[in-house]
């Protein structure tokens, strides 16, 4: 019996015959793998030439706090590099424009949505991302804000913060010398507002005339939405329950704006009479993130539940909007929320085209 051990030179004619010998007595096959199985080459190539992309520089070094930070103009500007880079994703061409730059992540909450889209934005860019949770910082141990904010401003290019109290971010802001992103706060999200303007201009076309009704808590998201959308011409009707209604001067500002934009801002206790019309219905948790939930407040907010009906009352081709997470036969009916009306996923998906528009805008 052949010594399978031995080793054959397969190039040497004996050989190819002796190991032929010993497959032939072994009822061994021989397969071809490159032949057999279906292959893809990596690399060896020249590296892919990025596309010329023309960007606005107005937010270089800036820093994105709050809504009214940005003019009308800088929140158009940003909507049109969301919109390009997001063909470019959806084309699978490299966008690599922030080689070498640097993301910190600080969270003092738990996020799905602000992290992920963030980080992978970021790694889209040609960027990296490091996250800062809770127990990655000093901040627990009596380190101040300010301390943490002037030491990771000479590590990194760029701070996103998702902070529990809004003057963290104030302070993070005032003390970093490196832009920094409010990527929620108990006042104001204003990244959210941004993905949600473009989930609307994809969906309608335009901006400048829609009609959005959001009904429920006026909380960070509300607040956002109202601001924002009211820059650009998107009229805006607010149903809160009262007690739960926006900031005062946050209404202020915003009936402003809509002034200035040939929009409008109305305030209703009724969902129906917000709805009425309406292009897109909002709604959001009925417990925010750090709010406590109590008796009072589900009691207060469950006549301002999304249903069916509800939706009848806006217009034909009405969408069905939330920021997520989202608690389905609580703040929304089910079949709202999975029903054809539903962008709730694409506003998701959004997220990740807004953020990297501003870290392209905020860095190059």
């Amino acid at each position: 019996m052949a010594d399978s051990t031995v080793p054959v030179n397969m190039r040497d004619p004996h050989g190819s015959r002796a190991a032929e010998h010993i497959r032939t007595q072994a009822n061994l096959q021989v397969v071809d793998r490159l032949d057999d199985l279906q292959t893809k080459s990596l690399g060896g190539g020249a590296p892919e030439k990025l596309r010329t992309f023309t960007v606005s520089t107005r937010l270089r070094g800036r820093s994105l706090v709050e809504d009214t930070d940005l003019t009308t103009d800088e929140i158009l500007d940003l909507l049109d590099t969301a919109s390009r880079l997001k063909r470019m994703h959806r084309q699978g061409e490299a966008h690599t424009y922030l080689p070498g730059k640097t993301l910190g992540m600080v969270f003092q909450h738990p996020s799905t949505r602000t992290r992920v889209s963030f980080e992978a934005g970021m790694a889209q860019l040609g960027g990296t991302a490091i996250y800062l949770g809770v127990n990655d910082l000093q901040l627990r141990r009596g380190e101040t804000v300010s301390d943490t904010a002037q030491v990771l401003g000479r590590y990194v290019d760029v701070l996103v913060a998702r902070v529990k109290l809004h003057s963290d971010i104030q302070e993070l802001a005032a003390n970093a010398g490196i832009p920094v992103i409010n990527g929620l706060s108990d006042e104001f999200h204003p990244t959210q507002a941004l993905a949600d303007l473009l989930t609307l201009q994809e969906n309608f076309g335009r901006l400048q005339g829609l009609k959005v009704a959001y009904v429920g808590d006026g909380n960070n998201v509300a607040v956002s939405l109202m601001l924002a959308a009211s820059a650009v011409g998107v009229s805006v009707r607010m149903a809160n329950p009262e007690g739960y209604t926006p900031p005062a001067d946050i209404v202020t500002q915003a009936t402003w704006l809509a002034a200035a934009s040939d929009a409008t801002l109305e305030m209703y206790r009724d969902p129906r009479e917000a709805v009425r019309g309406a292009d897109a219905v909002y709604t959001d948790v009925h417990v925010s993130m750090g709010m406590e939930e109590t008796a009072a407040r589900a009691v207060a907010l469950a006549p301002y539940k999304v249903t069916t009906e509800l939706m009848s009352l806006a217009a034909p081709n009405a969408i069905f909007m939330h920021d997520l997470p989202m608690h389905r036969d609580e703040e929304v009916e089910a079949a709202v929320a999975d029903g054809p009306q539903s962008v709730i996923f694409d506003q998701a998906e959004n997220r990740l085209h807004a953020h990297k528009a501003l870290l392209l805008q905020m860095l190059c």
